[in-house]
């Protein structure tokens, strides 16, 4: 294929990708990416005069699972990783004496919710480093379970928080195959073992089995609530923790959140509770994402990069929804009625 040829598909290419993702911002970066993915710091709010203290802000978005997000035309981060490596900078530079978790997710899996929230209590013991949580639009189930971690909890008074509590969805298409008269057969080593399968039936013994570890899960999340949340009435708490949803001001009302803030007060206690008066705000972001203020957070999908040729090819960005599908299978502490 010549050149004549290569420049025209590129274009239209272009143009089909714009078409399908509507009126979105597009990106066209076409050359040599540089080999080092290696995190960036920004300053994007600066204190008062030059100083060398600072506050990292670390964004949780979307939905929390141990996987790479998946993205139309890109490689996109895996959310407990990328939390590893953030909080790792912060922890080895001296400079950072505080860090602002930034959230809104609401939840994910059981397992990497719980692997987050236990980084975080780590970075505390190894650093010594007050952390902030702020909450943004949602931060439910999961992702008040992280929250749990914090020194200190702040959310907007229009923050949708809560859903404490565990679900597992099953979907079975048993009766509708037996209406057009297919019958579904599996092989199995024991009666349980096609438990949750769309094929099989839920029985009594398959539902018992699963409650029973949604109970389990249920009493962990239960159990770093009260622990991280002692003020909550005792006698409430069975009602807090029902899986039901709180604004933010109601969430301070029944101690889930210590107070109503933005990202301004958040900066300022931050500063308070690691003793400093002044310190730049920072972002760690990755090459060639622009950050231009406080409030546009990091990336959230990353992007494409071919291992042979580390060439960026990202023509058009596109804003699809992480969908409930891409971690489809498994216990969760999420709030399904949120567009993660």
């Amino acid at each position: 294929m010549n050149h004549c040829q290569v420049v025209p598909r590129v274009i239209l290419s272009v143009f089909i990708a714009v078409g399908i993702g509507g009126c979105g911002p597009l990106t066209m970066t076409i050359g040599g990416a540089a080999g080092n993915q290696k995190l960036k710091t920004k300053v994007v709010e600066a204190d008062r005069g030059w100083q060398s203290n600072r506050v990292a802000m670390i964004d949780v978005s979307g939905l929390i699972y141990n996987a790479h997000k998946s993205g139309v035309f890109r490689r996109g981060e895996n959310p407990v990783s990328l939390l590893h490596e953030k909080l790792e900078l912060a922890r080895r530079d001296t400079r950072t004496k505080a860090v602002i978790l930034r959230l809104n997710t609401p939840g994910g899996t059981v397992t990497a919710s719980d692997a987050m929230y236990r980084q975080v209590l780590r970075f505390k013991k190894r650093s010594g480093k007050p952390v902030i949580a702020l909450m943004m639009d949602v931060t439910a189930s999961g992702g008040y379970y992280l929250a749990c971690a914090a020194d200190k909890i702040i959310c907007y008074p229009t923050s949708i928080t809560g859903s404490i509590g565990v679900i597992v969805q099953t979907l079975s298409v048993k009766p509708a195959l037996d209406r057009f008269g297919i019958r579904a057969e599996a092989i199995t080593s024991g009666s349980n073992k096609d438990i949750g399968s769309p094929l099989s039936e839920m029985t009594g013994e398959k539902r018992a089995v699963l409650q029973a570890l949604v109970d389990d899960f249920y009493n962990q999340f239960a159990s770093v609530v009260r622990q991280a949340r002692p003020a909550i009435d005792h006698a409430q708490f069975p009602q807090i923790a029902d899986g039901r949803i709180f604004s933010g001001a109601e969430a301070v009302k029944v101690g889930l959140v210590d107070e109503v803030g933005d990202l301004t007060e958040a900066f300022k206690v931050a500063k308070n509770l690691a003793g400093i008066k002044w310190a730049d705000l920072i972002l760690y972001h990755r090459p060639y994402d622009y950050i231009g203020s406080p409030y546009a957070g990091s990336s959230r999908s990353g992007r494409l990069i071919s291992d042979e040729t580390r060439t960026q090819i990202n023509f058009a960005q596109f804003n699809f929804s992480e969908s409930f599908g891409q971690a489809s299978t498994g216990f969760f502490y999420l709030w399904t009625g949120a567009s993660p």
